[in-house]
């Protein structure tokens, strides 16, 4: 039963998929509902019934956890549950090379410095085994603090100093072998070690290659494009690549001139005014005004191979432009690639991409080309009022179909890859709260994605209170599921529920803002962002949010990770991070004995952050390994 739903009559719990078979059986009927998901009376909430009396079978002692929660904390370090230990295994700075300098504190260190060290804020990762004791990491940089990065914290730009931020944004690949308690190290003189960074260079694949939108002076064919940056969230295919994932673009990109945008660049967010890296100021390539171009080559899925470092990445546009955060892969029963995705920015869209082709076991030679050819979908939802929960239809994003004319604006199919923002809004999808991580679970029946906040929702045009998205100026965030007709994700239709909607019992007693009856005082938070299941079941939830511990914040602490039992609806606090960082990326070793865990940013924007060095150090992103003393799996 779902935490949203209360059937006084029930005595028993009835099966969670057994009932959503029902529902998706019974021609998607919006008077019935999925039995993962639940209706749930908003209308109760805001009229001031407790929320307590909306409670339904959340089972409490789940048997997937085996750990006791941690409780909050404001503290400056990484807390983990009685029984397990939490190590750093690379930090910002360190090197990747036998040659590479150690990290310079002072901020005074040249590019060439940073382009053989590990990148700056860690998010998205995916560990590749070799063997049972080695493997390669590959771990997205999104970004860099200016703060710590340079001595002058980004207030006087020098062409090195750009050059050394570009070097901090990217992708680190890297050898680690496995040493004592589970525990691993970095393999510093491997020959799978690699940095990527704003300037490597990339191939543009599918329909867009060669569109004229995407052709600069320096790149004339508009086939080759340098670099990537902003890479939040990732995917892995089961061809052995790594997914990285472009999303604030645009942040990148001004200009010391006026520049009059067009309507494409304003869906983008592109402008005069960066968000304050200043690279336009002494890379021309990130001026607008003299290469126009030039940020259309970005926002795109990457496709990277991390056991060859001589490949070249591959921008694979026929997945569609937007502010990617993750991608989540499926091979679906009938073949086909499934690749679901979510457009991290208030009021956008959730989508899928549907191979072509199809898979071929064992031929990844084939396999590799499966991301250049396919059809993208966004995603529709049922808006009944009074109820959270129903089901949802895929609408294809196809040149002369659904309006997407050249009457309405759309020329030919590669103008709906290049602005896949504006063809969205073109065929009515539901506008979102943020969709942020996607994780599939293991037995590919329910899909799960965080729709992390959304100040904006009940307050701007086209962001109506409804649907998956129930509050207005959303603080706090929710996690949507859905499951597709006859577990079939080529499928038009869903069903979908909120698996848990955020919230603050404290703070919002008896109103929807109190969260779903799963949240308590035990284990509220705000902004589900970093989402991922391991092979048992468990469902781990990393949240970016509000740490400073007041107002419709308080009792929440620093940013922390949960694990939650899909079934029976309960969440955990599994441990908590230290002063401002945020909690993302999630990976395992093969034997799920080790979970490795991002934690970025600590310390941001000056606040009292040490970690993980501790006394007076300059705080550093890192990836943490997490184990249990007893050398069992993780959570269990």
């Amino acid at each position: 039963m779902s935490p949203f739903e209360r059937r006084e009559n029930d005595i028993e719990p009835r099966n969670e998929a057994s009932q959503l078979t029902t529902m998706i059986d019974a021609s998607m009927s919006r008077r019935r509902f999925m039995g993962a998901a639940s209706v749930m009376t908003a209308g109760a909430f805001m009229a001031g019934m407790p929320v307590s009396t909306l409670a339904s079978n959340v089972q409490a002692n789940s048997k997937l956890m085996g750990f006791n929660a941690v409780p909050v904390s404001t503290d400056d370090t990484v807390v983990v549950p009685d029984g397990y230990n939490a190590k750093v295994l690379i930090r910002w700075g360190d090197g990747l090379f036998p040659t590479a300098p150690q990290f310079d504190p002072t901020g005074n260190a040249p590019s060439s410095h940073q382009e053989v060290q590990f990148g700056d804020n860690t998010d998205g990762m995916t560990f590749f085994p070799l063997s049972d004791d080695h493997g390669v990491f590959a771990v997205n940089n999104e970004y860099c603090n200016n703060e710590y990065l340079f001595s002058h914290q980004g207030n006087k730009m020098t062409a090195d100093d750009v050059k050394k931020s570009q070097a901090a944004h990217g992708i680190s690949i890297f050898e680690v072998k496995r040493t004592d308690d589970n525990n691993w190290e970095l393999v510093i003189d491997s020959k799978y070690n690699r940095r990527i960074t704003a300037n490597t260079e990339m191939e543009i694949t599918g329909l867009v290659a060669g569109h004229p939108d995407v052709k600069t002076a320096a790149d004339k064919a508009g086939k080759k494009a340098l670099g990537t940056f902003g890479n939040c969230a990732n995917g892995f295919t089961p061809w052995g690549t790594y997914l990285t994932c472009e999303e604030n673009f645009n942040g990148y990109f001004g200009s010391k001139n006026a520049v009059k945008v067009n309507k494409e660049q304003k869906r983008y967010g592109v402008n005069e005014e960066d968000s304050g890296y200043h690279w336009f100021q002494h890379d021309d390539r990130f001026d607008i005004a003299k290469n126009p171009n030039e940020a259309n080559r970005h926002g795109w899925v990457v496709e990277i191979d991390p056991m060859d470092p001589t490949s070249t990445p591959m921008k694979r546009t026929a997945m569609g432009r937007f502010k990617h955060e993750n991608v989540a892969i499926v091979v679906n029963k009938d073949g086909h690639i499934v690749a679901y995705m979510g457009d991290d920015e208030r009021g956008e869209h959730l989508y899928r991409f549907v191979s072509k082709n199809k898979y071929i076991e064992g031929n990844d030679v084939e396999n590799r080309k499966l991301l250049e050819e396919g059809t993208i979908y966004v995603a529709k939802f049922s808006t009944e009022e009074g109820k959270i929960g129903g089901t949802g239809q895929w609408i294809a994003l196809t040149h002369g179909k659904n309006g997407l004319t050249k009457e309405n604006g759309f020329p030919n199919q590669e103008y709906i890859h290049l602005y896949t923002r504006l063809a969205a809004t073109q065929v009515g999808a539901t506008t979102m709260d943020r969709p942020e991580w996607i994780a599939v679970h293991p037995n590919q029946e329910y899909v799960f994605c965080t729709l992390t906040n959304n100040k904006n929702r009940g307050v701007k045009e086209g962001q109506p209170v409804g649907g998956p998205n129930p509050r207005a100026a959303n603080s706090y965030g929710q996690i949507l599921r859905w499951r597709q007709v006859n577990d079939d994700h080529a499928h038009p239709s869903f069903a979908w529920d909120l698996y848990v909607i955020a919230g603050n019992p404290e703070v919002h007693q008896g109103t929807l803002y109190a969260g779903s009856v799963n949240i308590n005082n035990e284990n509220m938070f705000n902004s589900p962002d970093g989402l991922g299941f391991d092979a048992t079941g468990r469902l781990w939830i990393q949240t970016d949010g509000k740490y400073s511990n007041k107002g419709d914040y308080a009792g929440m602490g620093n940013n922390s990770m949960f694990c939650g039992d899909p079934k029976t609806g309960e969440i955990r606090r599994f441990m908590t991070g230290p002063i401002a960082c945020e909690v993302t990326g999630l990976t395992f070793s093969p034997d799920y004995k080790t979970m490795f865990i991002g934690i970025q940013h600590p310390g941001e924007e000056l606040e009292p952050s040490h970690w993980p060095d501790g006394g007076n150090s300059t705080p550093r992103s890192s990836i943490v390994m997490i184990t249990k003393k007893d050398g069992s799996v993780i959570g269990s």
